[in-house]
C-alpha cells in the first residue's frame, strides 16, 4: 500500500545519476532542489517499452517545466551505468537519446521503498510521480500500474495549479478563475 505523502516533508535521498547528456555521472540529493519545484518520477526498468515514451516526453517538455521553475529527476532500480547505456541508445532503437535531466539509480531500492512505490516481490518501482515544492513538501503524488504511461500535460497542469496560489476547481487550466 502506498503511503500518502501529500502535505508532508519529502523523504530525503541521495542517489548516483547518469547525466542527461550521457557523457558523465553525478549525484542527486533532495537538498539539490531546495528553492525549486521538483518533479520526481519513478519507473520500473530501463530498456522496457512504456518507460521510454514517458521519459522522452518529459525531456521534450523540459523547457515548459523550467519556465515554471521546476526540475525533473527520473528514478529506477537500474544502475547509473545502465541509465547511461540507455541514453546512448537512439530513440528509434527503443533508447532515450540525450535527455534534459538526469536519471538516478536506486539500485539499493531504499528510495523507492521510502516513497512507497517499490513492488517488493518484483524488485521494481511502480510508476510514481511526486511534485515537491521549493521547501521540500510533497504537494502531489500519483502512483499507478506499470502498463500505463503518465500524461506530461496533466503533470504540467497540476504543477501550474499548485503554483496558482488559490483553490482550483475540477478541470482547472491556466488562465481559468480560481475559487
Amino acid at each position: 500500500m502506498t503511503t500518502p505523502f501529500v502535505g508532508k516533508s519529502s523523504p530525503d535521498f541521495t542517489m548516483e545519476t547518469a547525466l542527461g547528456n550521457g557523457e558523465g555521472f553525478g549525484k542527486a540529493s533532495l537538498s539539490d532542489y531546495k528553492g525549486k519545484w521538483l518533479v520526481l518520477f519513478f519507473y520500473p526498468l530501463d530498456f522496457t517499452f512504456v518507460c521510454p515514451t514517458e521519459i522522452t516526453a518529459l525531456s521534450d517538455a523540459h523547457e515548459q517545466f523550467a519556465a515554471l521553475d521546476a526540475d525533473i529527476l527520473g528514478v529506477s532500480v537500474d544502475s547509473q551505468f545502465t541509465h547511461r547505456a540507455w541514453i546512448h541508445t537512439p530513440r528509434e532503437q527503443n533508447g532515450l537519446g540525450p535527455l534534459n535531466f538526469p536519471l538516478a539509480s536506486d539500485i539499493t531500492k531504499q528510495v523507492s521503498r521510502a516513497y512507497g512505490v517499490l513492488v517488493e516481490e518484483e524488485g521494481v518501482a511502480l510508476r510514481g510521480l511526486f511534485i515537491i515544492d521549493p521547501e521540500g513538501i510533497v504537494k502531489y503524488q500519483v502512483v499507478h500500474h506499470n502498463d500505463v504511461g503518465r500524461s506530461v500535460d496533466e503533470t504540467l497542469r497540476v504543477l501550474q495549479a499548485l503554483q496558482a496560489g488559490g483553490l482550483c476547481p475540477a478541470n482547472w487550466n491556466p488562465g481559468d478563475k480560481l475559487l
